[in-house]
């Protein structure tokens, strides 16, 4: 599955969406929030660079990337205790001042890198020819670099392939791009099997934004995303560990073929729920759950901005086996904050 991302969060509690509180008086608990940085990250004032958390596993371990001071990307696990390991994937550029390494953050350049509950890591890289390519990484430290069969290999193209997710099992779900520009999902297994797949009326069109984008895959195999149809909208899917493509979309869900339209899952739990956004016909966008049986309810984060402009609305992020969403909401005045929601 997929795991969340670190976020802040306030201390409303409303109707069943609930922001995490600095301390629940009712139980006498206190919650800390503890912040870090990376060795070698970039302190540079006004860069926006340093340091970038992206997955935490039930341990504790805490994998993410970090930008040095010449502007290098790396990746990093950090454990439990506070002590990094810096993961730098065999074959990575190391062109000063062009930002290549582990995990790339360029507008049109996807970055991605997870852990799961056994310590193995996925993500992908930039070689020194622009080219993209994924690596996983054993708890013991040990890399082993792929690519998907017919992975784009274009030097500056920055294409290539992006792993998305890693279960417990350690198959990984993804995206790469073809040689003629075409996006499309993968499998692969625990031994390296690849499996490559569209979901039914994905878009050929070679064009950003345009294919199939696998988002997480639960410990059973089922595998969530989106794709981009002919016409440029946004449907979801899920894929059955059989195979199986189910798409859905969301009741009241924009139409409008714009970039970021429709309806996106992120995260898919073990028993096939699945929790993501989407944005309303008004350009609103709210969160969503979809019950494994399919039935899909939508929910807005308390005091979450109803302004039709990008960035405002409620956006979960990751869904646990317990059913519990977690990820942030954009409030009327442009802050951004993070919440939890029970069952």
């Amino acid at each position: 599955m997929r795991f969340g991302k670190l976020a802040f969060l306030t201390t409303l509690t409303l109707s069943g969406v609930l922001p995490m509180p600095v301390r629940v008086a009712a139980q006498n608990v206190s919650s800390k929030i503890s912040a870090f940085d990376a060795p070698g990250a970039s302190s540079a004032a006004g860069s926006f660079d340093g340091t970038f958390p992206k997955s935490i596993n039930e341990t504790g371990a805490i994998t993410g990337h970090y930008v040095d001071g010449n502007t290098l990307y790396h990746g990093f696990l950090r454990n439990r205790e506070g002590d990094f390991i810096t993961l730098d994937a065999p074959g990575e550029g190391t062109s000063v001042g062009f930002r290549f390494g582990t995990l790339p953050n360029n507008i049109a350049i996807s970055s991605s890198i997870t852990i799961n509950n056994r310590g193995t890591i996925t993500g992908n890289y930039v070689d020194s020819n622009h080219v993209t390519h994924a690596f996983v990484r054993s708890a013991a430290g040990q890399f082993v670099t792929f690519d998907a069969p017919g992975a784009s290999a274009t030097a500056g193209s920055f294409d290539g392939t992006f792993p998305a997710s890693i279960n417990d099992g350690g198959s990984i779900t993804g995206h790469y791009t073809d040689a003629h520009g075409v996006i499309h999902g993968f499998l692969r297994g625990p031994v390296g099997e690849f499996t490559a797949f569209d979901a039914p009326g994905t878009s050929s069109a070679a064009a950003f934004g345009y294919g199939t984008f696998p988002e997480s895959i639960n410990d059973a195999g089922a595998i969530a995303g989106h794709y981009t149809d002919a016409h440029g909208l946004i449907h979801g899917f899920v894929r059955s560990p059989g195979g199986k493509v189910t798409t859905f979309d969301a009741p009241g869900a924009s139409t409008v073929a714009a970039f970021g339209y429709g309806i996106l899952p992120h995260s898919i739990n073990n028993a096939g729920a699945i929790a993501g956004h989407y944005i309303d016909a008004h350009g609103l966008t709210h969160g969503f759950v979809r019950s494994p049986g399919g039935t899909l309810t939508a929910f807005d984060a308390p005091g979450a901005g109803a302004t039709a402009a990008s960035g405002y609305g409620t956006f979960p992020e990751s869904i646990n086996n317990a059913g519990v969403i977690t990820g942030h909401y954009t409030d009327t005045g442009g802050l951004i904050h993070g919440f939890i929601r029970s069952p």
